[in-house]
């Protein structure tokens, strides 16, 4: 009757646990999507909402079986420690019973391949090689960054270019439910193309030709207008921390008005419109603020960069 007790104490216990564990979201305010994204930034594009639905899978599937093994460990933790009044004799031994040895090795086989299908699955679509419809070509160099639309050429006959420098943070300037080429580079040491809401890490390495490296990937879209902050995720030298940019995400009617400044010499300065001059013109409101709004130049570290050779400002 007492051994009956004590299990209902630890059923009940278990039960108050896992009602617990199951409550916690809600008391600290958060939905249930929020809870299983464990940290995960919100993506804006279909590549990262892919990504993270790979993320929240995997996480929840390891969840599951930590849980599976944890309750296994401490059940026999709990019914099978020495009792008082146990002789010395060695418990009954299982580790020839063939049954549990094809279990414990068919089923984490099974949980590998599947886990393997899936990332195999998600990492083809995120680096698919398909034509888009436009292209934009990044360059890093210490310490800032070099943004080019190699298919649109400004009246000097130049391709429209946005150079940041160590007062202005660059903006890339993106259409919104477009599929976009990106080509990057390092005219120096290897960086790293990294937007937190694309949610992966690119390296930008130096001649990629010769380093045998995939520069070019793409995105099927930005789903959203806004303004999301980028950053160079690899260590590259003493100012890596303030190698910042700005994607600036407009819809494509805006877009096309923001590029076709873009090509044109503003008449007050009789040379192609800069970024900050185009997005000015165009008078849309926050996504259309002329420097960035999600970070701001490291005014500590002054002049002490590399430019690139033809850097002549924003």
């Amino acid at each position: 009757m007492q051994g009956r007790s004590r299990r209902a104490g630890w059923v009940r216990a278990a039960k108050l646990a896992g009602l617990g564990v199951l409550a916690m979201p809600l008391l600290a305010g958060c939905s249930v999507e929020e809870a299983i994204r464990f940290g995960w930034p919100v993506g804006v594009t279909p590549e990262a909402t892919q990504m993270r639905h790979l993320w929240t899978w995997s996480a929840i599937a390891a969840l599951v079986v930590g849980v599976i093994t944890w309750g296994a460990m401490f059940w026999a933790v709990v019914f099978h420690r020495k009792k008082k009044g146990d002789d010395e004799s060695v418990p009954r031994q299982t580790q020839y019973n063939l049954p549990v040895e094809i279990v414990f090795t068919v089923i984490p086989t099974i949980i590998v391949a599947v886990l393997f299908g899936f990332t195999v699955a998600v990492q083809q679509y995120v680096d698919k090689d398909v034509p888009a419809d436009m292209k934009v070509d990044v360059t890093g160099f210490q310490w800032n960054w070099a943004f080019a639309y190699p298919e649109e050429v400004a009246a000097d006959g130049e391709p429209v270019q946005t150079i940041g420098t160590a007062q202005t943070i660059p903006l890339l300037v993106l259409p919104t439910n477009t599929s976009i080429e990106f080509t990057i580079a390092s005219n120096d040491v290897i960086h790293s193309f990294y937007v937190p809401e694309f949610l992966f890490k690119r390296d930008v390495f130096p001649m990629p030709e010769k380093n045998d490296t995939d520069n070019v990937f793409v995105i099927d879209r930005i789903e959203q207008e806004g303004a999301f902050v980028g950053r160079c995720a690899e260590l590259c030298g003493t100012y890596h921390a303030s190698m910042n940019f700005e994607v600036r995400a407009l819809n494509p009617q805006l877009y096309e008005r923001y590029i076709t400044l873009r090509k044109e010499n503003n008449p007050q300065t009789g040379v192609p419109y800069t970024a900050q001059e185009a997005l000015s013109s165009l008078n849309c409101g926050q996504w259309c603020a002329p420097e960035a709004i999600t970070t701001s130049p490291f005014t500590g570290r002054g002049q002490q960069y590399a430019p690139l050779p033809q850097a002549a400002g924003n």
